[in-house]
């Protein structure tokens, strides 16, 4: 069993803590996990408790460390747990600069662990479905896609919703096409950015995404859309990713539950087969890298107004 040490409750944004939301209780519920520690406040968490990483990391013998910091000190705890010979799962945005992402990225290559950012989106079971499907050709040659990432209500990131929401579509995008993204052009609108998208080979593909009114049946901070269209040389594919759910009427309000696990679940029995496998997983700090290339050139792209060209990647073949 992987032994977890829970670094930190911090998100982007004072209310912003998904380490108790979401991956302690994922912990808890894999079979494989057990939480052996927590750095900082761990009010409400049974285990023992370390003034700082460093710490920690000299006292708990904890394989696995769960990194959910504010972004200004994420970065750096990733590394070091990483030069420690620790697994890591990283809360999004792994970081916040790419110098910060590519050091990541060398620090999990130097030291062979596992590092995986928490892009749990992709593992919803219709996506996975419907990148079978695509790889399988029942499209057949993408041309397009169309996604949709909004947010019900709840409250806004101070670092803005970009940066907030802008990897999980993005990552998506590229686990269902497999092809990267060469030029990022952004429009922003209230509460609401669109990503128009040239990729290899030709394919295109819209995302709006962002934090919009509260919506019926939806609660705060709860997926509002969370859809796909992908259109290919043979047919046109229409992913929900929000389902199937059934909906939860509660004295406390209104919630979708899923019938079997959910993405955080799925995401962390990838994470398990890679640290006990001794393989890469399937989403790693490559992945991160490429998310926050695309957000980065939207932002420049929303400064000035124009397309901004990516430079392409040595290792994907450019001169």
């Amino acid at each position: 069993m992987s032994r977890v040490l829970l670094a930190g409750f911090g998100g982007l944004g004072a209310g912003q803590d998904h380490q108790r939301a979401m991956y302690l209780p994922a912990f808890h519920a894999h079979p494989g996990f057990t939480v052996a520690g927590a750095v900082g406040e761990a009010a409400g968490v049974d285990v023992p408790s370390y003034p700082d990483l460093p710490t920690a990391l000299a006292a708990c013998d904890a394989e696995v460390v769960s990194v959910c910091l504010p972004p200004e000190s994420r970065a750096e705890a990733i590394v070091t747990a990483l030069r420690a010979g620790r697994h890591v799962l990283a809360d999004k945005p792994m970081a916040l600069t790419l110098a910060e992402t590519e050091a990541i990225a060398a620090a999990a290559e130097e030291s062979g662990t596992v590092c995986m950012p928490a892009h749990h989106q992709r593992f919803a079971p219709a996506l996975r479905s419907a990148r079978a499907a695509v790889a399988a050709g029942r499209v057949g040659l993408p041309w397009n896609v169309q996604a949709d990432f909004l947010v019900a209500g709840g409250e806004p990131c101070p670092l803005g919703e970009l940066t907030n929401f802008g990897v999980y579509p993005v990552d998506v995008v590229a686990a269902l096409t497999g092809q990267p993204v060469r030029r990022v052009h952004a429009r922003p609108g209230r509460g609401v950015t669109v990503l128009l998208l040239d990729h290899d080979h030709g394919l295109t593909s819209t995302i709006s995404v962002g934090r919009v009114n509260e919506a019926a049946g939806v609660p705060p901070g709860g997926l509002a859309l969370h859809r796909y269209r992908i259109s290919g040389s043979n047919g046109v594919m229409n992913v929900d990713a929000a389902k199937p759910f059934a909906t939860v009427r509660t004295a406390t309000g209104v919630r979708a539950a899923w019938h079997g696990p959910g993405t955080v679940d799925r995401m962390l029995a990838e994470f398990h087969a890679a640290v006990t496998g001794g393989r890469r997983a399937e989403v790693g700090p490559a992945d991160a890298l490429a998310a926050l290339r695309v957000v980065e050139a939207a932002r420049r792209s929303i400064e000035t107004g124009a397309p901004v060209d990516l430079i392409q990647n040595p290792q994907e073949g450019g001169k």
